[in-house]
């Protein structure tokens, strides 16, 4: 096992293992990295673990010390995709201070659309569900890739509400948690639209999608 820890089955074990060497960590990024290229150039479909191991230039053994099988390599990419989201929008309000629901909004639709028009990979698999194509459909059973108990969008939006409580000064509850939701899943929904719509994502939707997304919360949330 050398130095490495084994992984729980917490949200979903997303490893089998943790990489504590510094060795380790470098091999379970370069598979991450290879894997969102793969994504990009030949689908969801066509991925295969060995091609992943051989681009990454490590023993086939190795990956399977640390991944279950394909589906467990894409969901610990959809894990570090939304932890980029994440970190992106913190260091955004950092930089800018504390925001109001419109600036809250306008700046997480940004840095998804940014991230679905530069990130390797997330034009295929952004936050856990597989899509065909840009913009769906979606590959079935999928849709629990962050969570085994939990939808994706909804793990999404609890993530979410933790920056919301502590930028905004939000009150919890039930309310703010439902709000969320519905947030998340019809930006999900409209953002799909925009990039079947352009590659590019159509920049007529994607502000039609922050409108919608404003106004809602403004009528739901202080």
């Amino acid at each position: 096992m050398g130095d490495d820890e084994v992984m729980t089955n917490v949200s979903g074990g997303t490893l089998r293992r943790r990489p504590a060497q510094r060795r380790s960590v470098e091999r379970v990024e370069r598979m991450l990295d290879e894997c969102a290229r793969l994504l990009d150039e030949v689908g969801y479909d066509a991925l295969t673990t060995k091609e992943v191991a051989r681009r990454a230039e490590v023993p086939i053994g190795t990956f399977y010390q640390f991944f279950s099988d394909k589906q467990g390599l894409v969901r610990a990419l959809a894990v570090r995709n939304l932890e980029a989201f994440l970190g992106r929008i913190t260091a955004r309000l950092a930089d800018a201070g504390p925001s109001d629901w419109t600036g809250m909004v306008d700046l997480a639709i940004d840095e998804f659309v940014a991230m679905k028009r530069s990130t390797p990979g997330f034009g295929v698999v952004d936050f856990g569900e597989v899509l065909y194509a840009p913009g769906g459909p979606a590959l079935r059973g999928t849709e629990r890739m962050l969570d085994t108990a939990l939808e994706n969008n909804v793990v999404v939006a609890d993530r979410l509400r933790g920056i919301t409580i502590e930028v905004l000064g939000a009150p919890a509850g039930a309310e703010l948690d439902r709000a969320l939701v519905v947030a998340v899943e019809a930006a999900d929904a409209v953002l799909k639209l925009a990039f079947r719509t352009s590659p590019e994502g159509d920049p007529e939707l994607i502000d039609e999608c922050k409108l919608m997304v404003r106004r809602y919360l403004a009528a739901r949330l202080p």
